[in-house]
């Protein structure tokens, strides 16, 4: 069975569309199998893995609306090694026509029951906010993976982001728990984000990845060329530092089986912005 994570943060610009085609290009390279859904309706991830979404015959919001099943609705992004199931503007719709239905927090997770066999791993990228597409997405999700900057506004994001996976936990998914976080463009010539990382280490300990995902110039240019960096500019520091994420990760996992059981509750979230803002008189 799949490991199905989210890659979440509700705050914007924090690289979690980068995270999630890179680490499925990063898992397809070392062997996996690899499904990634597209849950904004931008449809950055489904452009970044080489898939045009406006010529996409059906999308997420077809398998949301349960008028497609995952197997009809994805396609191979053949250049990266992955499955994907796209999204396009027509997802922006979605959440008004699935208020009235019924189960409409949990369709995404009855979906992906029928091919978890099919894959190791299910990434899903979520909006950056907490919509009916996230929940969906967190209620589908054995756990999150929240890519976040070592920076002092980050902080304030991720107590809200645990506030929230706690109470998904408490209310619709037992078995969701936090994955680990993972520090992304980062530069360790700033002294507020060795501070941080710091911070978030002694809080957090085993849940901070020891992967750290250097500010990379060919990862921000891969989009524009419709790949992953991973794919784009394998020599990059920014994709070997994905790919050695993506090992991490497949060693660090436990069996798909192990995800089954309720996770225990989530801890109530640190408030780490004190610490980090007397790091500014520093920097």
């Amino acid at each position: 069975m799949a490991k199905i994570f989210c890659i979440a943060n509700q705050k914007g610009g924090v690289g979690k569309t980068t995270t999630t085609v890179n680490l499925a290009a990063g898992l397809a390279k070392v062997g996996q199998r690899v499904l990634m859904i597209d849950l904004d309706p931008q449809g950055n991830a489904t452009m970044g893995s080489g898939i045009d979404k406006r010529q996409l015959e059906m999308t997420v919001y077809d398998v949301l609306l349960e008028s497609a099943s995952v197997a009809e609705a994805r396609v191979t992004a053949e250049k990266c090694g992955y499955d994907v199931i796209g999204a396009n503007r027509e997802l922006a719709g979605a959440e008004v026509e699935m208020v009235a239905l019924d189960r409409r927090e949990k369709r995404l997770r009855t979906a992906l029951a029928a091919v978890g066999a099919e894959y190791d791993f299910i990434l899903i990228d979520c909006p950056p906010s907490l919509s009916l597409l996230t929940l969906n997405g967190l209620c589908a999700a054995h756990g999150v993976i929240v890519p976040m900057q070592c920076e002092y506004f980050a902080l304030e994001g991720l107590t809200d982001l645990v506030n929230t996976i706690k109470q998904v936990h408490a209310n619709l998914n037992k078995n969701l728990q936090i994955i680990g976080l993972l520090r992304v463009m980062f530069d360790p010539r700033i002294t507020l984000q060795q501070q941080v990382s710091e911070q978030l280490k002694a809080h957090f300990g085993d849940k901070v990845f020891d992967t750290v995902i250097p500010r990379n110039v060919r990862l921000a240019e891969a989009p524009s060329y419709g790949l992953p960096g991973v794919i784009f500019d394998p020599s990059a520091r920014g994709s070997q530092a994905f790919v050695a994420f993506a090992k991490e990760l497949v060693e660090k996992m436990p069996p798909a089986s192990a995800f089954a059981q309720p996770a225990p509750p989530i801890p109530e979230p640190v408030d780490l912005t004190a610490a980090a803002q007397q790091g500014t008189d520093d920097v």
